[in-house]
């Protein structure tokens, strides 16, 4: 099995190269003893894996078959060998952690606070924003991300299952009225994020068995989730909101969910961070800490 996985790994690290000539310096190897071993290989699967050319090698179809399974397990086996080595040693480093606004002071402050008296040896910058996150530009180890990401090689790994709650204060329901169906939201003053340039302006439905997005208008818009928020709770419109944000305010009647009946907008929350093949002890740590305090399906 060994002789398996470094066979593997010596074909991911080929691609890599790209040639023999290069993989051979590398691997601080000579040309003959990279050229013996991927020949055995190949003997041994009964496939040619590598076409070779004078300045190039381009792998054939089962060698880009089997590169691409070998690229996971190779990482699997790398992370099952450093949590292995991990088992005993505690978490060190600095950990930069991206979050949005509202969820970040209510929940996550709290949770890494926790988190950095248990662990010492790390320290947290948590860095609250509700901007669009991008893990690499931003130099954050970890992100938390509202739906999955759209870069395929992000890891991400479900944090909160939720939906979006349409909701007001009671003072302002008393005022100008509950909507009773979604095109009430017409009459109403709506409070609308505003994500860079654009204004959500819409929201979604599900009304007579089909999906339906209204337009709703009002006269306050903000880049703040939290400033959106504190409007809602004192009475300036009707917002919309995770109900991870605003589950106390609704069990304390501080806010009231309208249109229930009609709720179809489903919100998930990640974390994210960049695939690699030896993640930090501190970055699955925290991982699995925020995973274990948080939960699943809410």
């Amino acid at each position: 099995m060994a002789d398996d996985i470094s066979d593997l790994r010596l074909l991911t690290q080929l691609v890599a190269a790209g040639s023999l000539t290069e993989a051979s310096k590398r691997l601080n190897s000579s040309l003959p003893a990279v050229s013996r071993r991927l020949a055995d290989m190949e003997s041994r699967l009964g496939v040619r894996l590598i076409e070779r050319h004078a300045r190039r090698f381009r792998l054939t179809e089962e060698g880009e078959a089997l590169y691409e399974r070998a690229l996971h397990i190779v990482a699997e086996v790398d992370e099952a060998e450093a949590e292995a080595s991990a088992r005993g040693k505690a978490p060190q480093g600095r950990l930069r952690v991206i979050c949005p606004v509202q969820i970040g002071r209510q929940r996550i402050a709290p949770l890494a606070a926790r988190f950095s008296a248990l662990n010492p040896g790390v320290h947290i910058e948590l860095v609250l924003s509700d901007a669009v996150i991008d893990v690499t530009a931003d130099e954050a180890d970890l992100a938390l991300h509202v739906g999955l990401p759209t870069n395929q090689s992000m890891v991400a790994r479900l944090l909160l299952a939720s939906r979006r709650v349409v909701c007001a204060s009671p003072a302002y329901l008393a005022a100008h009225g509950a909507p009773q169906r979604p095109e009430d939201l017409s009459a109403h003053q709506c409070l609308r994020l505003v994500r860079g340039r654009r204004l959500i302006d819409r929201w979604r439905f599900e009304c007579d068995g089909a999906i339906r997005e209204m337009q709703v208008s009002g006269r306050l818009s903000t880049t703040s989730s939290e400033v959106l928020y504190q409007w809602a709770l004192e009475g300036y419109g009707i917002g919309i909101k995770a109900l991870w944000d605003i589950e106390e305010d609704l069990a304390t009647g501080r806010l009231v969910e309208c249109l229930a009946p009609f709720a179809c907008d489903n919100i998930d929350l990640f974390v994210v961070y960049a695939s690699r093949p030896l993640l930090p002890l501190r970055m699955r740590a925290f991982t699995d800490y925020l995973i274990k305090q948080l939960g699943r399906g809410r």
